[in-house]
C-alpha cells in the first residue's frame, strides 16, 4: 500500500469505527470495490532502492495490495507470492502481472497476517510496505514474518514515520500504529538477524494542491545463515 493520498482518506473514512475492524477481509474488500484502482501502481521507490542489489529468488510481499512491488519484483526475476487480506485486491493484482507478462512468476495468497494465518516460509525475501497493525500486536506479526525468512535471505518493512502524525495527512485516530525503525529491529533476535539498513527517509508527497514532506521507515535486515 503505498498510495499517500488514499491512506488519508481511508484513514478518514474509518474515524470512529472499530479498529479491530480495519483488518478484516470485509473491509478491505468493501475498501477495493470502491474504485477500480485505489493505489498508483507503481512500485515503492525505497523497495525498489533496497532491494534492486539482490540477487533474485523466491519473494513473499505482504499487503500486496494490487500487486505493484510484487510485479515489479517478478519483472526483476523474482518468483513471488503476493498476500493480502482483500480477494478483491488479489484479483486485481493477478490481472496486473497478467498484463505485465510476469503471470508465471507470480501467485496469490488471501491471508490473514494479523491472525498470523500461514504464509510461505524458507523465502529469500519478505518485503511488508505499510502494514500497520495496533501496537499490542505489533511484536507478534512482525515475528510471524520474519519467520518466513530462510537463512541468508532479507526481510525489508517500510512504513509511515511517527513524524507524519504532524503532517495533516494522517487520522489522528490512527497515529498510534505508525512506527519507527527501532520498532521493526527490537523484534529482530541480533544473534538470528543482521540489521543492513534502519532509516528514516524523506520524500516530496502532493496533497490536494499541497507539497507535504513525509516521513518513511525503511527496514532491511538479513536473516544469518
Amino acid at each position: 500500500m503505498s498510495d499517500d493520498q488514499h491512506q488519508h482518506e481511508h484513514g478518514r473514512q474509518a474515524h470512529g469505527d472499530d479498529l479491530r475492524a480495519m483488518f478484516t477481509q470485509e473491509f478491505w474488500d468493501e475498501r477495493y470495490a470502491t474504485s477500480d484502482r485505489i493505489w498508483s501502481g507503481n512500485p515503492n521507490r525505497f523497495l525498489v532502492e533496497e532491494v534492486a542489489g539482490l540477487e533474485p529468488g523466491t519473494a513473499v510481499d505482504v499487503g500486496c495490495g494490487e500487486g505493484a512491488d510484487a510485479v515489479w519484483l517478478a519483472g526483476r526475476g523474482w518468483q513471488v507470492t503476493g498476500v493480502d487480506v482483500s480477494g478483491v485486491a488479489l484479483e486485481r493484482a493477478a490481472g496486473h502481472a497478467a498484463g505485465a507478462g510476469v503471470a508465471d512468476r507470480t501467485q496469490w495468497l488471501r491471508a490473514d497476517v494479523f491472525a498470523r494465518e500461514p504464509i510461505p516460509t524458507g523465502v529469500d525475501l519478505v518485503t511488508a510496505a505499510y502494514v500497520h497493525v495496533p501496537p499490542d500486536d505489533f511484536e507478534a506479526v512482525y515475528r510471524h514474518l520474519a519467520a518466513s525468512v530462510a537463512p541468508g535471505g532479507h526481510l525489508v518493512v517500510l512504513a509511515h514515520h511517527p513524524d507524519d502524525a504532524h503532517t495533516g495527512l494522517r487520522n489522528s485516530e490512527l497515529s498510534h500504529l505508525l512506527f519507527t525503525p527501532d520498532d521493526v529491529v527490537r523484534v529482530l533476535d541480533p544473534g538470528e538477524w543482521e540489521v543492513v539498513s534502519a532509516r528514516v527517509l524523506t520524500r516530496d508527497h502532493e496533497h490536494e494542491g499541497v507539497n507535504h514532506v513525509v516521513s518513511d521507515t525503511v527496514v532491511r535486515a538479513r536473516r544469518r545463515a
